[in-house]
């Protein structure tokens, strides 16, 4: 049975990932001083601007005075990216006609929110979602997806994987899977194609439109050649 797996942290936007980067991102930079990872996970459930009024008071430097505004409007800017980015996937998932499931590190509720925000849900709403906290260790251990190979009796020469990471590409390659790594994500670092090559995706792809192609050009190869030699080449 042939399977298409997403991640759904940034290759099926989910905002509230993407709101959370960018907030410890913006933040790391106008207070330096304060550990904004330990600071955030005391913060989790307050909104933006509670956050940032709580870090304002552990820090010597004081935030600048459109703070919130700044952040909003870069959360904006990236989540536009990734929306652009996944233009197409629904007319992808479509044209493809395949199984799909998904695979995330964000908790159920959240990645079925994330379907829900981008009108993905009608495609996906019932794919079976598998989570990180469904397992004792979270990606990049290859766990998860031997647990999605599990509960859909697939073998992992039958799944084609769909990541941004390279943490995921890792994981899903070393439960034998073919990974197509995604480049659209508008949190992905410079040169991280070659990243994802170089962990051991078969291709990458920089917009979801372009995917029909590639599983056409996957099922032409023969998925179970493809989950050995020669990945990432």
């Amino acid at each position: 049975m042939e399977m298409l797996i997403f991640d759904c942290d940034g290759v099926l936007v989910d905002s509230e990932a993407i709101a959370e980067a960018t907030l410890v991102e913006r933040l790391a930079t106008w207070l330096p001083d304060v550990d904004i990872h330990a600071r955030l996970g005391e913060a989790l459930g307050l909104t933006t601007a509670a956050i940032l009024e709580r870090l304002a008071a552990f820090s010597r430097h004081d935030l600048p005075a459109d703070a919130l505004g700044a952040m909003d409007a870069e959360i904006e800017r990236r989540l536009a990216l990734e929306l652009t980015a996944i233009d197409g996937v629904k007319e992808a998932i479509c044209e493809l006609g395949m199984s799909m499931a998904v695979v995330s590190n964000s908790h159920r509720g959240r990645v079925r929110a994330s379907l829900v925000h981008t009108g993905l849900n009608a495609c996906l709403g019932d794919s079976p979602i598998f989570c990180a906290e469904q397992v004792a260790r979270p990606k990049p251990d290859p766990a998860v997806y031997r647990l999605a190979i599990d509960e859909l009796g697939c073998r992992p020469g039958e799944c084609l994987v769909v990541e941004d990471s390279v943490a995921g590409v890792t994981a899903a390659c070393a439960a034998g899977m073919t990974v197509v790594g995604f480049t659209g994500a508008s949190h992905v670092m410079p040169g991280q194609a070659e990243r994802l090559r170089a962990a051991g995706s078969w291709q990458v792809m920089a917009r979801m439109h372009e995917l029909p192609g590639l599983v056409a050009q996957w099922r032409q190869t023969g998925p179970e050649r493809l989950t050995g030699v020669g990945r990432g080449k």
